[in-house]
C-alpha cells in the first residue's frame, strides 16, 4: 500500500477515535452536571432527606452493611442476564424455526402474538405459584418480557434476505444449516441486534417487577424494605445499582454489534 494512502487511511481511524472519545466525554459530562446540579439543587433548597436525599448521602449507603448490597446486586444481575441470555437463544431458534416452516407459523405466530399481549405484572402472581420464589422465577419472568421482541425482529431479518441468494445455496444442495450459517444469519444480524437492544431494556423491568411480586433477596426486594423505614437514600441507590446493571447490558450489546455488524448495516 502506498504511504499516501496508509497515511490518509491512519487519518481517518484518528478522527474516527477522536470523534467517539469526544462524544463518551459529553456523555460523562451531562451525566456529570446532573449530579451536581442534583447536589447543590437538594441542599439550597433544604429539600428533607427522607423526600429526595442528595447524592453524596446516596453514596453514603453504600457502607451500611445490614443492606449487603453485593449480594443483592448479584442475585438481580443473575435475573436479568440470565433471563435475557434464555430470551436471546429461544428466540432465535423460534425465528428460525418459523423461517423454515409456513405451516408452524400460521399454527404457532399467532398464538405467540396473543400470549404476548398479557400483562406481564399479572403472570408475575401465576409464575410464583407455579414455580415458587427465588431467582428462577424472576428470570422467567424476565424472559417472558423480552422473548417476544428478539424472535420478532430476528424473523423479519430471516425475511430480508434475498430470494435469489437462497435459491443459489438451494440449487448448490446446501444443507439448511449452511443456509442458517452463511446467508440468513449474517443478513438477520442487524434486526437481531435491534431487538436485544429493546430486550436489554425490558429485561431490567422483568427482574425487578418479580422482585417486587415476591422475592427474599435483589435489589428489588431491598427497595420495598426500605420504603417502610423511609430510607429515600437506600431506595435511590437500590434504583441507581439497578440502572446500572442495565447499562451494563445495553453496552454489551452494542460491543457485540460493533464486533459483528458493520456500521453501515445496523438498523438502529
Amino acid at each position: 500500500m502506498p504511504a499516501a494512502v496508509q497515511e490518509s487511511v491512519q487519518r481517518a481511524t484518528d478522527s474516527e477515535w477522536r470523534n467517539r472519545w469526544r462524544r463518551w466525554a459529553v456523555i460523562l459530562g451531562v451525566h456529570l452536571a446532573v449530579v451536581l446540579f442534583w447536589e447543590l439543587a437538594v441542599r439550597l433548597a433544604k429539600i428533607p432527606a427522607f423526600v429526595l436525599p442528595p447524592p453524596s448521602a446516596v453514596v453514603m449507603t453504600l457502607a451500611k452493611s445490614n443492606y449487603a448490597w453485593g449480594s443483592n446486586t448479584l442475585v438481580t444481575a443473575a435475573e436479568i442476564f440470565g433471563g435475557y441470555a434464555m430470551a436471546v437463544m429461544l428466540g432465535v431458534a423460534a425465528a428460525l424455526l418459523f423461517s423454515w416452516s409456513k405451516w408452524l407459523t400460521l399454527l404457532m405466530f399467532p398464538l405467540l402474538v396473543t400470549l404476548n399481549m398479557i400483562p406481564k405484572v399479572a403472570l408475575g402472581p401465576l409464575i410464583i405459584v407455579w414455580f415458587s420464589y427465588g431467582i428462577g422465577p424472576n428470570m422467567l419472568i424476565a424472559f417472558a418480557l423480552c422473548f417476544f421482541p428478539i424472535l420478532l425482529t430476528t424473523a423479519r431479518g430471516l425475511r430480508e434476505v434475498e430470494p435469489e441468494l437462497l435459491d443459489l445455496v438451494r440449487a448448490l444442495k446446501g444443507t439448511r444449516w449452511q443456509l442458517f450459517r452463511y446467508i440468513q444469519l449474517p443478513g438477520s444480524l442487524p434486526y437481531l441486534f435491534s431487538g436485544m437492544k429493546v430486550a436489554s431494556i425490558l429485561a431490567v423491568a422483568g427482574a425487578v417487577v418479580g422482585e417486587f411480586v415476591a422475592s427474599s433477596r435483589g435489589l428489588g426486594y431491598l427497595m420495598i424494605q426500605v420504603q417502610s423505614t423511609l430510607d429515600t437514600a437506600a431506595m435511590f441507590m437500590a434504583v441507581i445499582l439497578i440502572t446500572a446493571l442495565g447499562v451494563a447490558l445495553y453496552l454489551l450489546v452494542l460491543v457485540l454489534e460493533q464486533v459483528f455488524v458493520t456500521k453501515d448495516a445496523r438498523v438502529a
